[in-house]
């Protein structure tokens, strides 16, 4: 099926290289043809794929995809049991050697040609991070289900209520990093937690992070989507849990800079006044010591 696609920008991609990296579970009905249309993205690339445990063939196909490309355009990383996503992306990531990672899911949701959108606040505008939005695009939107879109904008609100960011779709698929600042993250979360957890990370860092609008051709449960109401729970647990702990990283921070700058104004030129009130008291004593010695002398000579 050609996909549509609004008119893309696409900058001078010459000298980047971008890491797909592609968490894949049980993805057997996609995982040809999402491998074929990366690698045919218009941008020099390498893809990881991580297979994560699959039970239902994906494993074997990717086996067999694995000569159809040169080892430096394509590699697959096989977890022996099932990890989640979350698990997935870090061995991914761990793996890249490229200038720039993206994240793609192994269905059919994201189209790859839009990697040109997501690289192009990078090159123009120096982008730390740029995530690809559903929800501020132009381009195609497969109509599907309500609840699922009001519970991605709540916890987007939510998620940048804790990070005092702006974003439009936190839970966005196609997230796009700067390879060093991916890499020097610790990430934790295993399963779709990833995503309010990474947000909540490129927030504490105070990074360039930009926003596109991208197409999204969206799955129904029939043709392969995993996610449920339980990860949004979980996902509502990750942004409270990360959120907390930048506040109270913040706080602790706060709390430094109040006790050294204390410590300047002790010991600094600002406390020189007690430093003088202690020397003249300390001349004082010198001085009614003497006196005292003085007096004791003259007693003696009288005796």
């Amino acid at each position: 099926m050609p996909w549509l696609i609004s008119e893309v920008i696409v900058p001078d991609l010459s000298d980047v290289t971008l890491t797909v990296v592609m968490p894949a579970y049980n993805e057997r009905a996609t995982i040809v043809e999402i491998v074929q249309r990366v690698m045919e993205a218009p941008v020099r690339k390498e893809l990881i794929v991580v297979d994560d445990g699959s039970a239902d063939g994906t494993r074997e196909i990717l086996e067999s995809l694995r000569g159809c490309y040169p080892p430096e355009e394509l590699r697959v990383i096989f977890h022996p049991r099932n990890q989640g996503k979350g698990a997935a992306l870090r061995t991914g990531v761990r793996a890249a050697r490229g200038d720039y990672v993206i994240i793609q899911d192994a269905d059919l949701e994201y189209d790859p040609r839009e990697y040109g959108r997501l690289l192009q606040p990078c090159l123009e505008y120096d982008a730390d991070v740029v995530y690809g939005s559903r929800f501020a695009g132009s381009g195609p939107h497969r109509v599907l289900f309500f609840w699922h879109a009001v519970a991605n904008r709540i916890l987007t609100t939510v998620s940048n209520a804790f990070t005092d960011l702006n974003l439009t779709d936190m839970e966005t698929c196609f997230k796009l990093f700067r390879a060093d600042v991916i890499r020097d993250m610790t990430l934790e979360q295993d399963r779709f937690g990833f995503e309010p957890e990474v947000t909540a990370k490129i927030a504490h860092r105070n990074l360039k992070i930009y926003e596109v609008g991208i197409s999204y051709y969206g799955r129904g449960y029939a043709e392969g989507k995993k996610i449920g109401w339980r990860d949004a729970v979980e996902a509502l647990y990750c942004i409270v849990r990360y959120g907390m702990q930048r506040h109270r990283e913040a706080s602790c921070s706060k709390r430094g800079l109040i006790v050294d700058e204390l410590k300047t104004r002790m010991s600094g030129p600002a406390n020189g006044s007690l430093g003088r009130m202690g020397a003249r008291g300390a001349h004082a004593e010198r001085a009614s010591m003497s006196q005292a010695k003085s007096l004791a002398n003259t007693s003696s000579a009288h005796r």
